[in-house]
């Protein structure tokens, strides 16, 4: 009786000292995300202000950008760039805050910065969104996916005059 209560209690040790280490690594865990957080700014980015894009020192150009351009008193970031759905918006807002902090530690992003596929996607749902009826018989008669995207010819509406405006093929 004497061995199985010896036993027990080295089992109840080492399932202590595990517990012990779990905590202290979850404890690392939560402290450097939560410094992470703090220091990014983590919940401005759940606003809709235009400003939280500046947090990151590249988008400043951009920014630069849309303050001059002819879309400034009608449309932010937000407006442009985000689904208009709820979960749309939170789930762009999500993978684009998942590869932005990926690419900023990495530093492996191209400059200057370009639009991925599925946020010109995003982008060119916007526009037609708001100027459907401007635009419908050019959307329409086109075959499916030899559509222009409007940046094709209006690069510089969303974000003033600048040189270029990078990213994938703007068609």
């Amino acid at each position: 009786m004497r061995s199985s209560s010896r036993a027990r209690q080295r089992g109840l040790a080492g399932s202590t000292k595990l517990m012990l280490v779990l905590a202290v690594l979850l404890g690392i865990l939560a402290g450097v995300g939560g410094y992470t957080f703090v220091y990014a700014e983590g919940l401005s980015y759940m606003s809709n202000d235009p400003k939280v894009c500046v947090n990151c020192h590249i988008m400043q150009p951009q920014y630069d950008a849309w303050q001059k351009s002819s879309h400034h008193a009608v449309a932010g970031c937000v407006e442009c760039h985000l689904p208009h759905d709820f979960v749309g918006k939170y789930v762009a807002k999500g993978l684009n805050g998942w590869s932005h902090s990926r690419a900023f530690t990495m530093q492996d992003f191209p400059e200057p910065i370009a639009i991925t596929d599925y946020n010109a996607r995003i982008l060119q749902q916007n526009c037609l969104a708001c100027h459907e009826a401007m635009v419908h018989d050019a959307v329409v008669t086109a075959a499916p996916g030899q559509e222009l995207r409007c940046v094709h010819c209006h690069q510089t509406v969303g974000h003033g005059e600048r040189a270029g405006l990078g990213g994938p093929d703007n068609r």
